[in-house]
């Protein structure tokens, strides 16, 4: 059995180290599309079983003073080598304090 990390905790560690988030909940909605065909295509290129389709909710300052779309860009590109090994779809809740 492999000790590597699943790809919710990448995620978490990933986000964690780059926006210090004062909340941060990663969510794996890949039970949620099991036996659609792109889900199946994406895990097995990750070489995983399911983890294809998360949520991310996160509170950050790293997000004071920038727009929707920036926060979006910011955590997609933080997890730009998880999308490349097997994520297919990324619903982000992305927030300043205070939002």
């Amino acid at each position: 059995m492999s000790n590597a990390p699943s790809m919710a905790e990448r995620i978490t560690q990933k986000l964690q180290a780059a926006l210090t988030p004062i909340t941060l909940d990663v969510i794996d909605d890949s039970h949620k599309h099991a036996g659609h065909a792109h889900a199946v295509t994406h895990a097995a290129k990750a070489g995983r079983s399911g983890e294809t389709h998360f949520t991310v909710k996160v509170v950050s300052d790293s997000f004071i003073g920038k727009s929707v779309l920036a926060r979006h860009r910011m955590v997609n590109d933080l997890l730009r080598a998880e999308f490349a090994e097997g994520i297919h779809a990324l619903a982000i809740e992305a927030k300043a304090p205070g939002d």
